[in-house]
């Protein structure tokens, strides 16, 4: 398999549905995930092993940004004309997806933080593979615990 390199998203369509998100490629094509989004205050570490999609939206939630993170599977011309980006992480790498929203790696999980005072929208984050699909909002943390929901949250396991 070739070497894949970063690519830089596009703005794509965004809808907010009830039971998930529905986010419109640039071909015309259209993905919905599945949720809603459990809220998470501050940071998501995924299960190991899955495909990780950050979806940042403007606050109105009708258009954003989406970029996978370590997709070895799909061609940087796909890439392209959907407007979906993709950045690569090695070992214990750190980057900046945009203002306020970091990606690592955890072993063979990625690790999304997002302070969301710095961000003018909403962060999505979904891990999903053949057997699972899991879909995240991370939010500030008093939203989180007005919810329930912990300072941050790890998955240990696949479902």
């Amino acid at each position: 398999m070739s070497a894949r390199s970063n690519v830089a998203p596009s703005t794509i369509g965004v809808d907010l549905v009830d039971g998930g998100v529905v986010v419109q490629y640039l071909d015309g094509r259209e993905v919905f995930y599945h949720g809603p989004p459990e809220p998470v205050a501050g940071a998501i570490t995924t299960p190991p092993g899955k495909e990780v999609h950050v979806l940042v939206t403007d606050p109105d939630g009708v258009e954003g940004v989406m970029t996978y993170v370590n997709d070895r599977n799909t061609h940087d011309d796909i890439l392209e004309s959907t407007g979906v980006g993709r950045v690569m992480l090695a070992g214990d790498d750190e980057e900046e997806l945009f203002p306020g929203i970091t990606v690592s790696t955890e072993a063979y999980s990625i690790r999304v933080e997002a302070d969301p005072s710095a961000v003018d929208g909403r962060v999505f984050v979904f891990a999903e593979d053949e057997m699972s699909e899991h879909a995240y909002e991370l939010v500030a943390e008093d939203e989180g615990d007005e919810r329930g929901e912990d300072d941050a949250v790890d998955e240990d396991s696949g479902d």
